[in-house]
């Protein structure tokens, strides 16, 4: 964990100080956002990617660089493969080196500049962006589930796209990052969600929707696997390690209900949170859902980055006098759960071949 240690301190150094010396954005005189220091937010990226990219192990890493390592990718193949965009990837690495770590470390490379480019546009506070992205699991998470993450980083770029209203745009990307992850085509009918005005009756219709699977989940999940059976998430209906910590689920719940509490305020201080807001929510009903199986939290993945800006503005949704109090306590509680999951619950080891 040393080195996650170090990396969760250079980050948060980072990413507090590419605030600090940000930079005004100004729209026909009038001043409308404060940009983070793009030297700065440069050395997050750099941080993230060195940590993620040089990595040995954690989750699938063995299994994606043994594969990478004995397969021999051509066009056949790839045409095959039903997630091609990422066999292509692989396959254009592979002409230039046969080391595996390429795999990794050019996964990690994308992954990571892409997630750290959107927060930075979007965040109210950037370095607690950053903060929640390492403490709440999801680093470590893009350290595992390479494929999702690297799919879900993709379709991150398209928020302004979801802010805009431009669908037409939106599902260009949200097809480009199904051929890296065909999961990830969920996020087509989803856009239609989320442009609605957040805690508006068609929330309450997602979480009652929400409520009736949890209750029903046995029917619920025998129709949704058998409707899947045929495809590459087959095997998912022989998954059964138990349900999502419902402490995770607190921590995904905690954010909207500050959120909620303060939405008044926080339209006017971010116009465009009903979209974050609404994408969060869905990622929390899924969060929800695998509190009965875990499989289906892989789902919410796409979903909790969005999670991320959300953090970054509830601060100001409070008085001013007590913001301050609000920030520290995030920080505190972010540490502490980060602590319990990588070392006390999942005893996170890091390895690398270079550091």
């Amino acid at each position: 964990m040393t080195f996650l240690w170090w990396n969760l301190a250079i980050v948060f150094i980072f990413s507090f100080f590419a605030r600090y010396f940000s930079n005004p954005v100004v729209v026909k005189g009038v001043l409308i956002n404060f940009r983070p220091n793009r030297l700065l937010v440069a050395g997050v990226m750099l941080s993230l990617v060195v940590i993620a990219g040089l990595r040995k192990n954690i989750g699938d890493t063995f299994f994606y660089m043994h594969s990478f390592k004995v397969s021999t990718f051509t066009w056949d193949s790839i045409v095959k493969d039903k997630d091609f965009g990422f066999g292509i990837l692989q396959m254009l690495l592979k002409n230039y080196s046969t080391d595996p770590q390429t795999l990794i470390f050019i996964t990690a490379l994308i992954t990571n500049i892409l997630i750290v480019l959107i927060l930075s546009r979007y965040s109210g506070f950037f370095e607690l962006s950053t903060y929640a992205y390492i403490t709440g699991g999801l680093f470590l998470v893009s350290m595992n589930g390479i494929r999702q993450v690297l799919a879900a980083a993709i379709i991150f770029t398209a928020t302004r796209f979801i802010i805009s209203g431009n669908w037409i745009m939106y599902f260009i990307v949200v097809l480009i990052a199904a051929t890296f992850h065909q999961s990830a085509l969920i996020l087509l009918p989803i856009y239609f969600l989320v442009r609605y005005k957040a805690w508006s009756k068609a929330t309450i219709i997602l979480l009652f929707f929400s409520v009736i699977i949890v209750v029903g989940f046995d029917l619920f999940s025998s129709l949704l696997f058998s409707a899947i059976e045929d495809t590459q998430y087959g095997h998912y209906s022989n998954f059964n390690e138990g349900g999502a910590n419902v402490v995770r689920v607190a921590v995904y719940a905690a954010p909207l209900v500050i959120a909620f509490l303060g939405r008044e305020k926080l339209r006017e201080i971010f116009p465009s949170s009903d979209y974050i807001v609404n994408m969060a929510l869905v990622g929390l009903i899924f969060m929800i859902i695998s509190m009965q199986n875990w499989i289906f939290a892989r789902f919410s993945i796409y979903f909790n980055l969005y999670q991320l800006i959300l953090v970054s503005w509830v601060v100001q949704v409070f008085r001013e006098k007590e913001q301050r109090f609000i920030y520290y306590l995030i920080v505190i509680f972010y540490f502490l759960y980060y602590f319990y999951e990588s070392v006390i619950s999942l005893n996170i080891i890091y390895e690398s071949n270079y550091l």
